[in-house]
């Protein structure tokens, strides 16, 4: 599928130099040096390898401040590809969020989703909002198969809008995959009826679509209605439904660095368009830039489009399944079915020994990287309090970096560590931010006695 056209050199740190680097970060991966990490895993934002074609157009970006080039060409990539013909780009994902939802939402409200993912949750929140979660029977049920478990569930959403009444619902969010449900993937249909339940409560739809060409390639797949269908005609069906979209350019935008709001024509009959971009000036930068430089807009408006050719979706799901084949040939509990940018692994039935109150997926990160330098991150009750979601451990993969060898030294690692989990201890929290919903990014732990 592709050919090296520059490398970098990789070192694996000595056991001893890991267990001082971990104790060091508070037993928290999000505090490691890069340069003390072999393979990471940690997340697919930003991290993947970026194209020839790519690095040609970042060279030529156009930096003037305002109505740059690289952004015409960012807009022109949209339209193309989503059917947006309006963006407000934002410096990340998150920046995006905190754009609309402090655009949309006020005290009091509640925002319904299939999942919220922890950026996403954190924003409502601030807001001064309520995120409140509807994800399908069987999203987290480890032994559940089904096409779709990243749906939202219709019924049960509509019943938590009536008991709050709708004029308190300003936005229903879908995102596509959902991250948080073990990368599970969306169907056209479910977002066709999440579009009928939104016109019910006048609410807004959001789709979250950082991963929408991998959802697309899944959608083709799966759902019968889309069989031989072209993965970019997926894409702008499933994203004509929604009112505004939510991409990190750093997942299927194939860029290190970016984000923008797609905003719908129907979407501005209060003129939302108009105050995300004021917001944009605010927050972000001038509305043609909005906190990304010229450079980084160009290289995504050209990964916008790899992202739908369907070689780089093959080799893309490929590699995800041939992490996920070789972890469970070493014993491995890993949840299936598997979705597009991750394998998720069950850390309470690799460390069944380690109560849930003792993190058994913070347990799982820290002995992998301890093990073989491999740094993962838990989606469990340490990410999630006060839920209560499965231990889940994320291996993102990032996108067109790693080779078959790194993926079997992932494999390896984890074997390894469930081979002897019976010497795998628990955590307990030292300390963590006020805010508990983001405590994953900067909470230190240490190991219970």
């Amino acid at each position: 599928m592709y050919q090296s056209e520059m490398v970098s050199r990789q070192s694996l740190p000595d056991r001893e130099q890991r267990e001082a680097a971990l104790a060091a970060a508070g037993y928290n991966v999000f505090g490691l040096s890069a340069a003390d990490v072999r393979t990471d895993l940690l997340t697919d934002s930003g991290t993947g390898t970026m194209s020839t074609d790519q690095w040609a157009a970042l060279l030529g970006g156009d930096e003037s401040y305002a109505g740059s080039e690289s952004f015409e060409r960012l807009e022109r990539a949209v339209a193309d590809i989503l059917g947006f013909d309006r963006i407000v780009p934002a410096h990340q994902g998150r920046g995006a969020e905190h754009l609309l939802y402090g655009a949309l939402v006020k005290e009091g409200d509640i925002v319904v989703a299939n999942t919220h993912f922890d950026t996403t949750r954190a924003h409502v929140a601030e807001a001064g909002g309520r995120p409140v979660d509807c994800p399908v029977d069987g999203a987290f049920d480890l032994s559940a198969e089904g096409p779709f478990t990243g749906n939202l569930d219709i019924e049960t959403a509509r019943e938590r809008i009536e008991a709050v009444g709708r004029d308190r619902v300003p936005a229903i969010v879908v995102t596509v995959t959902n991250n948080s449900a073990a990368g599970q993937p969306v169907s056209v249909a479910n977002v066709r009826r999440a579009r009928e339940l939104a016109d019910e409560c006048d609410a807004r739809l959001v789709i979250d679509g950082c991963r929408f060409a991998e959802n697309a390639w899944f959608v083709r797949e799966r759902e019968s209605e889309f069989e031989g269908v072209a993965i970019d005609d997926i894409v702008r069906e499933q994203a004509s439904y929604a009112d505004a979209m939510v991409v990190s350019g750093k997942k299927d935008g194939l860029a290190n660095a970016g984000g923008f709001i797609g905003v719908a024509d129907r979407a501005d009959e209060d003129d939302l368009f108009t105050r995300l971009r004021e917001r944009a000036i605010l927050y972000e930068g001038f509305y043609t830039y909005g906190g990304m430089a010229g450079r980084d807009m160009a290289a995504m408006a050209v990964g916008l489009r790899e992202a739908v050719e369907p070689a780089y979706l093959d080799h893309r799901i490929g590699q995800i399944r041939e992490l996920a084949d070789l972890l469970e040939a070493r014993g491995v509990p890993v949840y299936r079915p598997v979705g597009g940018h991750a394998v998720y692994l069950d850390a309470g039935a690799a460390l069944p020994q380690i109560p849930r109150e003792q993190f058994p997926g913070q347990a799982l990160v820290c002995a992998a990287y301890r093990e073989g330098g491999v740094r993962a991150v838990e989606l469990g009750g340490f990410a999630f309090p006060g839920t209560d979601r499965p231990e889940f451990v994320r291996l993102a993969l990032p996108r067109r970096r790693y080779h078959r060898e790194q993926l079997e030294h992932v494999a390896e690692t984890f074997g390894a560590v469930v081979e002897r989990s019976e010497s795998v201890g628990g955590f307990e929290v030292v300390d963590q931010p006020e805010r508990e919903a983001l405590r994953q990014f900067s909470a230190t732990l240490r190991p219970v006695e």
